[in-house]
């Protein structure tokens, strides 16, 4: 148990945590765990830029391809798939590379989520009548646990779900719940955390090319695809790289505008992945690409 060895890969959207990923895990034979909340899907592929199975090159994948895109999943998800992930390398005898830009999910791993109860079919029903006034639902909780409801938006229907369900079967608030039940860490083992640091000029220079590369590929016709066969309601439909592109076929966009958005709003979501990436993992090997490499040998 004690030669197991594992890494994590973190780093902004477009900074070529993947094809890094891939490279390691050959060279050192191991496997890949993808945090990521796009890949996860099946029939998302252009526009979650997950690698193809000839990029894949004979790496087995974890967290990619798991779920249609009418399911709902949340980081239990990927605790499950870490666990799935850690017991099929043990037996290979092999390493696992923990690669993702949805960093949040690594921090829950690390830090461990509250166990949750078994919902009742009376609670979801009860959740269910309440759910069809969002916003009354919403200032229900609110007025209970003010602290904890600031945090989820009215229009956040998957977790004000959660929070009735919650509330209904233990008749807590979220707030009182949580600090009855701390939460306990999946990963127990020493896990080094390695980042791809990028420029931002460099790193808005790879944005624009891959999105184009994205447009080159067929991103209209997958978003189209998709629209048609899910509708615009389930969660990932507002995705960036999907919502920019139902608003084109809409008619809010040209489809320059579309690829201009698309680049802004993913280069705003590389900003907010180093903020996070900055304040949650202090322990962190940060270095450019090319000298990560070298690093990790």
């Amino acid at each position: 148990m004690s030669s197991f060895k594992q890494i994590a890969l973190i780093g902004s959207t477009a900074s070529g945590k993947t094809a890094l990923a891939i490279e390691y895990a050959k060279k050192n034979s191991a496997n890949i765990l993808s945090l990521d909340s796009l890949a996860i899907y099946k029939e998302i592929d252009i526009v979650s830029a997950k690698p193809t199975i000839e990029e894949r090159d004979g790496v087995k994948h974890f967290g990619i391809d798991c779920i249609y895109p009418y399911e709902n999943f949340d980081v239990t998800t990927f605790i499950k798939l870490y666990h799935n992930a850690r017991e099929v390398s043990m037996e290979e005898k092999k390493g696992l590379v923990i690669v993702g830009g949805t960093s949040f999910y690594l921090k829950s791993l690390i830090d461990g989520i509250s166990p949750m109860p078994t919902i009742s079919k009376e609670s979801f029903k009860k959740s269910g009548e309440l759910l069809q006034d969002i916003k009354k639902a919403h200032n229900l909780l609110y007025k209970k646990d003010k602290i904890y409801m600031e945090k989820i938006e009215t229009t956040d229907r998957y977790r004000i779900e959660k929070m009735l369900n919650l509330y209904f079967e233990t008749g807590l608030t979220a707030t009182e719940y949580f600090r009855n039940n701390p939460p306990k860490p999946t990963i127990i083992e020493p896990l080094p955390i390695y980042e791809i640091s990028v420029e931002r000029d460099i790193l808005r220079e790879r944005i624009k090319k891959r999105t184009q590369k994205m447009i080159e590929d067929g991103l209209i016709d997958e978003i189209a695809y998709l629209e048609k066969r899910y509708t615009k309601a389930p969660n990932c439909m507002k995705a960036i790289g999907i919502r920019e592109v139902i608003d084109f076929f809409d008619g809010i966009y040209s489809k320059d505008e579309m690829r201009e958005k698309i680049i802004i709003n993913t280069a705003r979501l590389a900003k907010r992945q180093r903020t996070f990436n900055s304040s949650q993992f202090k322990d962190k090997i940060s270095l450019p690409l090319d000298e990560l490499q070298r690093e990790l040998g």
